[in-house]
């Protein structure tokens, strides 16, 4: 049931944790607010199991290393990150660490609860990151080169203006490509794009 799913938010700015409890309540999940990624840690594991929220910027320990740790404890709970504008680099390798999804700040309500409810089907189905792995590769191939190129600039947390200087065309060039190439992919986040680029990584390294 909903109201039986729990989202952890990890954030250091109380202002944050109280909106994003005030979204997610209203939407039916149970919150648990946390002050700091090292909190989190001492607790997560003797906890129920849940989805976190989980921002990039804190004291102490970043969401980055939060995140790493979660994975060397095996803290296996989906982990959505909270970036600043700007910081898609961090997001595309909080992603790369297995994070599901990533929100800039500020996000609309809909993008919250749309990446809570992604996080818990990753959670009750295992089946998703395979699949995804099996598909990425047949998915890729409808892309134009160039639409290759400005997704692998994307992965490599690249923003718009420097892949447009690293293929010799123009920024608005660049939109028009990623747009297609989200078209061709059937998504309708960045995020949902580069778990299709990393999945079928992912899947050449296996076959190496």
């Amino acid at each position: 049931m909903a109201n039986e799913r729990l989202v952890y938010i990890v954030d250091d700015d109380d202002s944050v944790r109280r909106s994003a409890a005030f979204m997610l309540r209203h939407a039916g999940f149970k919150v648990e607010p946390v002050e700091s990624g090292v909190a989190f840690l001492k607790l997560a594991k003797a906890v129920e199991r849940g989805c976190v929220l989980l921002d990039v910027r804190m004291p102490d320990m970043d969401g980055l290393q939060v995140q790493q740790q979660m994975n060397k404890d095996g803290i296996n709970m989906p982990v959505v990150i909270l970036t600043g504008h700007g910081d898609v680099e961090i997001a595309v390798q909080a992603m790369r660490a297995g994070a599901i999804n990533f929100l800039e700040k500020p996000y609309e309500k809909e993008a919250l609860i749309n990446a809570i409810e992604e996080a818990f089907a990753r959670l009750e189905n295992n089946d998703l990151k395979e699949m995804a792995a099996s598909e990425a590769k047949v998915r890729l191939a409808a892309l134009t080169g160039r639409e290759q190129d400005v997704l692998e600039g994307l992965m490599a947390g690249y923003p718009n203006k420097t892949i447009a200087y690293d293929l010799g065309i123009s920024p608005r060039t660049v939109e028009i490509y990623r747009a297609n190439m989200m078209e061709k992919l059937g998504v309708r986040s960045l995020a949902e794009a580069l778990r299709i680029g990393f999945a079928a990584e992912a899947d050449n390294g296996s076959k190496e």
